[in-house]
């Protein structure tokens, strides 16, 4: 399977527009490739809280067209990164949107882990409540965003719903990176599944991002990983390996918690 990583540069000087149709562009020259994985909130900027309201858009609306049309005409599945998301009858969601090759929206995310501890994301949008798993002729993909990162329980929901890739889009702090790539490979390494994170790059309102975007194998081995800078991460992995580790070391057949309730005193 042969995956693309785009880690987009996300400055103050590139209007939204602007940067859409050029992100479009990058995902149709990834033409040949089977999966296209884009950071969160690229739109925006993850960190410009003042420009959610401003540049919300329900699930349909206009990243939503480019995306569909590039992975069209790209014939790839393409995890879009997020939009902030207007939802007509409730709050702002940070929302992942994927789509086939045809075009069409195989799943949307909304994150449920917001960041900002009483401020910024975490008030400003309302939680997802639902795991999300997209079936890939490939494999399956278990879908999170950014800050979900820091929550194993999620993951292992994911991977007890069949994932075996795990994708997470980010805008992640470069004061914080050396946690972004422990974090990806312990998330690896715990569920024994491909990860692939796509972080942004660039400084967007004052916060400069880690980027180093990172596809790690289910053992925990780097397969490749970005600089600083706006980059295309492209890596041929074999979604096999997945369960040919699972049955090597079978790890996830020895858990003793969270697997059913507890025994009533």
């Amino acid at each position: 399977m042969r995956a693309s990583v785009i880690q987009i540069a996300v400055n103050d000087d590139e209007s939204v527009e602007a940067r859409r149709r050029r992100v479009a562009a990058l995902v149709r020259e990834q033409a040949g490739t089977d999966l296209v994985v884009l950071p969160e909130l690229w739109t925006t900027g993850a960190f410009a809280y003042e420009e959610f309201g401003r540049e919300a858009e329900p699930l349909e609306g206009p990243t939503y067209e480019a995306m569909a049309k590039a992975a069209s005409d790209a014939g790839v599945w393409l995890h879009a990164g997020s939009i902030p998301e207007r939802d007509p009858d409730g709050p702002l969601y940070n929302t992942s949107l994927v789509f086939s090759p045809s075009g069409d929206l195989a799943a949307a995310y909304r994150k449920i882990h917001r960041f900002g501890f009483d401020k910024g994301e975490a008030v400003l949008m309302g939680a997802g409540a639902e795991l999300v798993t997209v079936r890939l002729p490939e494999t399956t993909l278990g879908l999170s965003t950014c800050y979900d990162l820091r929550f194993p329980e999620l993951y292992r929901g994911l991977v007890d719903a069949g994932a075996e890739t795990l994708v997470v889009s980010a805008g992640w702090p470069e004061r914080r990176r050396s946690h972004w790539t422990l974090l990806a490979q312990a998330r690896a390494v715990e569920n024994q599944s491909f990860l692939l994170a796509c972080a942004t790059a660039g400084t967007h309102a004052g916060v400069p991002q880690a980027g180093h975007s990172i596809v790690v194998d289910p053992w925990g081995e780097v397969l490749a990983q970005a600089g600083a800078g706006e980059e295309v991460l492209t890596v041929e992995f074999d979604p096999g390996k997945v369960a040919a580790t699972r049955e090597q070391f079978p790890a996830l057949k020895d858990r003793m918690l969270g697997l059913q309730p507890p025994a009533r005193p």
